[in-house]
């Protein structure tokens, strides 16, 4: 990373004090368009300063810490729903004052900008979402295969073992380090360690623990509606690109259907790039992006 980093702010959401990363600091960014990044599940701000120190330049730009993650609070009862955050999301951009915004966004995140995009639309001029549709209608079919009272019986089961969990602990950096590697293959060691060292809490004895809650690992059995989702989705109009990796575990759009619900998006996939198609192809992907943000 070259230059200066960016200052951690907060604000207040539902009672919550979540974090911020501002790139814009010391009037840096003040007459400069407005850019939110948000990141996905489990990850946090600091994911994004790659891209943040790309485009700086450009933009002001702002990477928030979800609620549960990074240096934003736990919520007391362990559930997270999507349209908290797209409160939060909500409440950051109105307490900033800075819209109408760009918007840059990955899975959890993507489907949080996407939700806001629709239900603002004239607060946000140009939206990227890196597979934030969320599960595709092929394996929404196949848990829906299991009667609705068992699955919240699941849920249930699940969600008091989340309760007994301690946060796993690591007992160096290193070892949390390589758990990143495990689990995306495509980081280089660099982009591991810095993802890492951001994403890590060190613990009274010594230990290391990942910032997010892990109650995180619990979804609800289903969100809103289909038709609801649909119909938010049609609400957008800025331009939206929706971008893909060839390798991803994440359904494409164009090839499931679900793009006929946008009047104003297009769909990128990106070969040789996983779910983080962000870190895997960066050079392609800030190429693409700079390209898209554009006036």
């Amino acid at each position: 990373m070259n230059g200066s980093g960016p200052t951690s702010q907060s604000f207040i959401s539902q009672r919550l004090k979540l974090n911020y990363e501002d790139w814009g600091a010391e009037n840096q960014g003040r007459g400069k368009p407005p850019l939110v990044l948000v990141h996905g599940g489990r990850d946090h701000a600091r994911s994004w300063d790659w891209t943040a120190e790309a485009l700086r330049d450009e933009y002001h730009v702002i990477a928030m810490d979800h609620r549960g993650h990074g240096d934003s609070d736990w919520v007391s009862d362990g559930n997270y729903g999507a349209g908290d955050m797209v409160y939060d999301l909500a409440q950051l951009i109105h307490q900033l004052g800075v819209g109408p915004v760009r918007i840059v966004s990955h899975s959890m995140g993507g489907n949080v900008a996407l939700r806001y995009s629709g239900m603002f639309p004239e607060m946000v001029t140009k939206l990227v979402a890196i597979e934030g549709l969320g599960p595709s209608p092929e394996w929404k079919d196949k848990q829906r295969e299991t009667p609705y009272p068992e699955r919240m019986r699941e849920w249930i089961e699940k969600k008091r073992k989340a309760a007994g969990r301690s946060p796993r602990k690591y007992e160096s950096i290193e070892a949390a380090f390589a758990r990143m590697i495990e689990e995306n293959s495509y980081l280089t060691e660099d982009q591991a360690r810095h993802l890492t060292i951001h994403g890590v809490n060190r613990n009274e004895d010594g230990t290391y623990s990942w910032k997010f809650d892990p109650h995180l690992n619990v979804w609800g059995v289903e969100d809103i509606a289909d038709e609801f989702m649909e119909a938010i989705w049609g609400a957008i109009t800025c331009p939206t690109l929706l971008m893909y990796g060839a390798d991803s575990w994440a359904s494409n759009p164009e090839k499931d259907g679900r793009i006929k619900h946008f009047n104003t998006a297009e769909v990128i996939e990106f070969e040789k790039a996983g779910h983080w198609l962000h870190h895997d192809q960066f050079d392609r992907f800030i190429g693409v992006v700079r390209d898209f943000l554009k006036d």
